[in-house]
């Protein structure tokens, strides 16, 4: 058996796929010292948009379908599991792990299992139709921890992922992040769970006022962890050799 490899489902939005990749590979160097290029796992990488629109109502059955497409092409690659960068896609998350014979990781599940102790009034980040979801305030609430969704505050979430989506000139909405951590900040709030992928080009260097807890960091540190996981198996049992 080659080594396994991992697969990446991203392009939802298409910002998102080349930040969560450099996660993966800050990962490798943080959990096992990666530094030459035969350290780093190998990874299949698709970015794959879907039908998914800031100003229209969610169409279902064709972002559903539009995925599956995508996680059959690259199982049929042969990659060992299939990580799914967006949270709005985890709407889907049964039917879409069930069209798949190889694991399907749940960004959902591994961001609320990573929320410190501490955090009991969390700000929620996302785009409208993960929050209609309820995704994240029904885990939330199973925990004991405040879940804040605020209008005024969604609105400059919903402007700042216009500006990601439309604009070349990426650094002039520092300043509306910042903006909205501050206001965040006096809202109450002492975490903000960032639970969108396409905000992690606004988000990355903030030195926050309050905790910021990144789904898609969460998940790109599982797929590390995933992944040793196997080749420790497969190791155990001999089985692991590199491709040449």
């Amino acid at each position: 058996m080659t080594t396994p490899i991992i697969g990446i489902l991203a392009g939802m939005g298409p910002r998102s796929t080349a930040p969560f990749v450099d996660l993966v590979v800050t990962e490798c160097q943080r959990q096992y010292g990666a530094t030459d290029d035969a350290d780093f796992p190998p990874m299949l990488i698709a970015s794959w948009p879907t039908p998914f629109y800031l100003d229209r109502p969610l169409d279902h059955a064709a972002i559903q379908s539009a995925i599956t497409a995508g996680l059959t092409r690259l199982a049929s690659s042969g990659v060992a599991f299939v990580a799914l960068p967006c949270n709005t896609a985890h709407i889907y998350y049964p039917q879409l792990a069930s069209s798949i014979a190889i694991p399907l990781l749940n960004m959902i599940d591994l961001a609320v299992q990573a929320i410190p102790p501490t955090a009991r009034r969390i700000a929620l980040l996302a785009t409208r139709p993960t929050l209609a979801a309820g995704l994240y305030q029904t885990a939330l609430a199973a925990a004991g921890r405040e879940c804040i969704v605020d209008e005024a505050i969604q609105e400059q979430v919903d402007q700042l992922l216009r500006g990601i989506k439309t604009s070349a000139a990426l650094h002039t909405l520092a300043a509306a992040w910042h903006d909205l951590v501050r206001d965040l900040a006096r809202s109450g709030a002492d975490t903000a769970l960032i639970a969108c992928t396409d905000l992690n080009v606004v988000s990355a260097t903030e030195q926050a006022e309050i905790a910021l807890l990144d789904a898609t960091h969460c998940l790109a540190r599982s797929v590390v962890q995933h992944w040793l996981a196997i080749i420790a198996t497969e190791r155990e049992t001999g089985n692991v050799r590199r491709e040449t």
